[in-house]
C-alpha cells in the first residue's frame, strides 16, 4: 500500500469550507500467502486472519451513492462492479457502521459531491509498487471521515473475478480496514493479490472483516482521528504493511 496526502486547492470552493485531504490506497500484489480456511468460530488476530484498522471511513449511517464513469467499463463488467456493493450492504447492520453503497448509475465524469463514490479507469499500475487499483478519499476537515471518494482501476485489470475482488477490497478501505499482506489466504478481503488478473478468491467480507469494521466504528463513537498519514511501500521483492498509526483491538 502506498499513499500521500496533499492540499487540493481547486476543490475548496466545491465543498464545505475547510481543507480537503487526499489519500491513495492500493490493492497490492501478495507474493506469499499461506492457505487457511476460516470458520465462524475463528479467533480474529491482526496480521494472521484479520486486517488492522485506523484508516479512512465514511461517517456512520452514510448512504453512499456509487457511480461508474461512462465508457470506462464493458457492459459485462458492470455486474462485477456492483456485486461487492451488495456484499458489503448485507453486513452493514452487523458491522454497526450503517454504511450502505447504493449503485446510482452512470456518470460522464468523476463526481465531486458529498456522499459520492465514483468507480473509474485510470493508469495506476506500477510494477515496483505492485498495485492496479487505488482509492482516493477526500476529507473536508482533515480527519478520517470521507466526504467523497474515487476507486480507480487500471485498464490492465480485465479478469472479471479479480475486478470484483478488487472493488470489494477497496470498499474495505472505505470502512476503515488496512491491507494485510501477511494474512492467510481466504481469511480477509484485505489480503494482497498474487499478480495482475489473478483473483484473491475472497468475494465477500469474512467474519473477521465484519469484526474489524465493527471495532473501527466503535472507535469512531469515541474519537474521530486526524486524516491517516502517508504510507510507505518497500521497493524490494516483498510489499510491507502500511505504517499508519493504528489501535489494535483487545482480545475478546
Amino acid at each position: 500500500m502506498s499513499g500521500r496526502w496533499f492540499m487540493h486547492e481547486t476543490l475548496q470552493k466545491a465543498l464545505i469550507a475547510g481543507v480537503i485531504g487526499l489519500l491513495f490506497t492500493t490493492t497490492a500484489f501478495n507474493l506469499s500467502v499461506t492457505a487457511q480456511k476460516q470458520t465462524p468460530t475463528t479467533r480474529c488476530e491482526i496480521g494472521r486472519n484479520a486486517a488492522a484498522i485506523g484508516f479512512w471511513t465514511w461517517p456512520a449511517g452514510t448512504h453512499v451513492n456509487v457511480y461508474v464513469r461512462r465508457g470506462d467499463f464493458r457492459p459485462e463488467e458492470l455486474p462485477y462492479l456492483v456485486k461487492p456493493l451488495r456484499e458489503w450492504n448485507h453486513v452493514s447492520q452487523v458491522t454497526s457502521s450503517g454504511v450502505t453503497f447504493d449503485y446510482a448509475g452512470i456518470t460522464d465524469e468523476q463526481l465531486i459531491c458529498e456522499r459520492c463514490l465514483t468507480i473509474m479507469r485510470g493508469s495506476v499500475f506500477d510494477k515496483t509498487k505492485r498495485h492496479v487499483t487505488e482509492t482516493q478519499a477526500y476529507s473536508v476537515h482533515r480527519d478520517q471521515l470521507i466526504a467523497y471518494a474515487l476507486i480507480i482501476i487500471d485498464p490492465a485489470l480485465t479478469n472479471l473475478e479479480t475486478l470484483s475482488n478488487a472493488v470489494a477490497h477497496e470498499l474495505g478501505h472505505n470502512l476503515g480496514l488496512l491491507d494485510c499482506y501477511r494474512c492467510a489466504k481466504n481469511s480477509t478481503l484485505m489480503v494482497g493479490f498474487k499478480g495482475l488478473n489473478i483473483p484473491n478468491t475472497v468475494a465477500a467480507p469474512t467474519a473477521c472483516d465484519v469484526a474489524q469494521v465493527r471495532e473501527a466504528y466503535n472507535q469512531l463513537k469515541v474519537q474521530v482521528r486526524p486524516a491517516p498519514k502517508p504510507m510507505q511501500v518497500d521497493r524490494g521483492e516483498e510489499p510491507v504493511d502500511d505504517d499508519t498509526p493504528i489501535v489494535v483491538p483487545k482480545p475478546r
